[in-house]
Formats: C-alpha cells, structure tokens, sequence
C-alpha cells in the first residue's frame, strides 16, 4: 500500500474514485448517471495537462512519502481490496490551467455533453462557462489542489500522505502558496483541511475557498 506517480492508464480508476467520492465525499453515481462526466470537469483536466502534479494512493505500491500530523478525517482504517483508492492533483499556476483548460479541455466537452439530467446541469452550467478562482485567492496562493480518496482507505494517514506529497513538489517548483475548494456543507472534509493547517480564506455562494502559504507549509513538511 502506498503513493506512486500517475501513470497512463489510471484514469478508469481515478475516474471511478472521483464519481464514488462525489457528493461531499459520498458516492454520487445515482445521481449522476452520465458517468464520466463528473470526472471529465475535477480529474481529467488534471491528468492531460499537469500529469507531473498527480499521485495515485495504490495497495500495489510501497509508500515512501512523508507524512505530516493528523489523519484524512475518516473512520475506517482497513485495508482496501487493492487497485487505486485515491489521488491528489494540483495545478502549479492556477490562472494557466484555467487558460489551459478553455483552449484545450473544455470544448471537446461542451460537444460531448450537450444533453445532461436535471442534476447534471450544474456540471453542464460549468463546462459552459466555467468560473475562475477569485483573484483575491490567486494573488497569494496561485496554486491549487484537488483530493479524494474512499472510504475504506479513510482514518490512516494517507489523506495527509497525499497532500504532503504534493506540497512537496509545489515547494520544489517554486510555488508561493495553494488553495482548494470545498463544499461548506463537507464538514468532514473541511475538519481535515484545517487539522492539515489549511485557513479560510473566503467563502462565495456554498464553496469554502481555503489555503496555505509555501512559509506554512515549510513548518509542516
């Protein structure tokens, strides 16, 4: 069990992951039933454009990341079957994936997805005329991440594993700062952050906008 680079390859895993993860951390495949369309908008965009920012959390790998204190928030600490049971993805300049994103990624899309249920037309909302992050975050955390892991891989550190590891790079490259996106309502989720050293940073609409300067996560590392 452990954290390994991405590999080609990976993403019916990855993709299955974020569809299971995908309603504030609960499985979402009823109530998106067009399957791959979550993870197409929060992981594929990932994977093609800054594959050298993913790690894949795999039961056939060894694990030789750092870890930084606390857990992932969950409450099972068992042991996974086996294949890929979670990611983290980041984006080193956040305004260029965004710029990435709408020449690259998104109009293949907006093709594909032309016909979506009643609770899909938010992620079609999105692929129309996505959001980019508040200038107010950008200025002092241009970086951001993007996590998920199921349940059964909870409660064991990896979550923490996971975000040291891409900090680390981040770090490496030069980074000044990171920022994520949650939903208000993932208490969960937003506890872990904060265990992890993660502040608020503004909250628009249902979506907490949190982060951590490359000085603070330098004390955690």
């Amino acid at each position: 069990m452990g954290i390994r680079t991405y590999r080609p390859g990976d993403e019916t895993a990855l993709y299955e992951v974020c569809l299971r993860t995908g309603l504030d951390g609960q499985d979402a495949s009823a109530v998106y039933p067009t399957r791959h369309l979550l993870a197409d908008i929060f992981v594929g965009p990932y994977l093609a454009l800054q594959p050298s920012l993913a790690w894949v959390l795999d039961d056939d790998s060894d694990d030789d990341s750092g870890d930084v204190s606390g857990d992932d928030g969950g409450d099972d600490g068992g042991r996974p079957a086996g294949g890929p049971g979670g990611y983290v993805l980041g984006a080193l300049d956040t305004r260029a994936f965004e710029a990435d994103c709408e020449r690259l990624w998104w109009p293949p899309l907006r093709a594909r997805y032309r016909h979506v249920t009643e609770p899909e037309r938010w992620l079609a909302e999105h692929l129309a005329g996505p959001r980019p992050a508040p200038d107010e975050i950008v200025a002092g955390h241009p970086s951001h991440l993007h996590i998920d892991l199921l349940p059964r891989w909870q409660g064991a550190g990896w979550g923490s594993r996971l975000v040291a590891r891409l900090l680390q790079a981040l770090d490496e490259h030069g980074s000044r700062g990171v920022h994520l996106g949650v939903s208000a309502r993932n208490t969960r989720a937003v506890a872990f952050y904060t265990k992890l050293g993660f502040t608020e940073l503004k909250r628009a609409d249902t979506v907490l906008f949190m982060g951590m300067t490359a000085a603070e996560w330098r004390t955690r590392l």
